[in-house]
């Protein structure tokens, strides 16, 4: 997910597939008590197994030329082929879309936060201003949020599959960092099997009636520089030796810093982020590169 601050961004366009995957879907979404007073937040109880069909996205993109680091230094490979834990960006990494977007044009307020969205990379905004200001523009409701999750399943991006479940038998622990919402995530975690332990993400509040309260603020993702504190997080909680970041966006370059990750790999396969690839240690356009190089 890409921060605020004005980048050249080249949009990649993808062709259309889709791919069936059985799995144990986190709907209905029951209402929980949180712990917030007079507040509620989802959580996952599923009943039945159910076929839902997630759409995987092949992407085509051609190598910008003044890209220098398409290719990985020898040091950045073995800091990959030898990491811990990977933490993956969910909003246009490992899947193809912007969350709180979609949410928005599902409630009929897409362009007015479009429009917003486009001021507010004019300048320096707060993240957890800028979150703010856009969910204030449609306030989702519970009902509104449960339908969305219904009609509108993951798309994830091409190979991402592959790529943690390749991770996982090299005992590479896998996490997904986004400023995003912890509701939205869910059903990606539980298509790519990553328990929901590993998300750190934002979490909507709902009053008791369904209405819409606004987030968690004392969440790490909802501020600015958030995600290199969830990282640090994780890193000291267990311990790991080598951690490395992947995502699109300047708040997921934010992240490789000592204490947190110790290498970035930019995702370049659905938005490329000119001023974030160009400080990337590893641009990829497709995770199969990846892939291929952990065999």
């Amino acid at each position: 997910m890409e921060g605020l601050a004005s980048t050249g961004t080249i949009t990649v366009q993808p062709y259309h597939t889709r791919r069936k995957y059985i799995f144990l879907p986190p709907y209905p979404l029951h209402l929980t008590k949180g712990l917030f007073t007079n507040r509620l937040w989802m959580s996952t109880k599923p009943r039945l197994a159910t076929s839902i069909t997630a759409s995987v996205q092949p992407l085509e993109s051609a190598v910008p030329a003044q890209f220098n680091n398409t290719q990985p230094s020898r040091e950045v490979l073995e800091i990959w082929q030898s990491a811990d834990a990977v933490c993956f960006d969910v909003d246009s990494t490992a899947c193809l879309d912007e969350g709180i977007d979609e949410l928005a044009e599902f409630c009929g307020a897409g362009k007015a936060v479009a429009e917003w969205t486009a001021r507010a990379m004019s300048g320096s905004v707060p993240l957890e201003d800028a979150l703010a200001a856009r969910l204030s523009l449609f306030n989702p409701s519970l009902s509104q949020l449960q339908d969305f999750l219904e009609k509108k399943p993951p798309r994830l991006s091409p190979g991402i599959d592959e790529l943690i479940k390749k991770l996982k038998v090299k005992q590479t622990d896998v996490y997904l960092v986004s400023g995003g919402f912890r509701q939205m995530i869910q059903p990606v975690s539980l298509l790519l099997g990553i328990p929901p332990e590993n998300i750190f993400a934002n979490q909507l509040l709902f009053g008791s009636s369904g209405e819409f309260l606004g987030f968690d603020r004392s969440e790490p993702t909802s501020r600015s520089g958030g995600k290199a504190t969830a990282v640090q997080q994780i890193r000291e909680a267990h311990g790991y030796k080598a951690l490395v970041m992947l995502g699109d966006g300047a708040t997921d370059l934010e992240a490789r810093k000592p204490g947190a990750a110790d290498l970035f790999i930019c995702y370049a396969g659905v938005h490329l982020r000119e001023a974030v690839a160009a400080n990337a240690d590893w641009v990829v356009f497709n995770f199969q590169d990846l892939i291929n190089s952990l065999e």
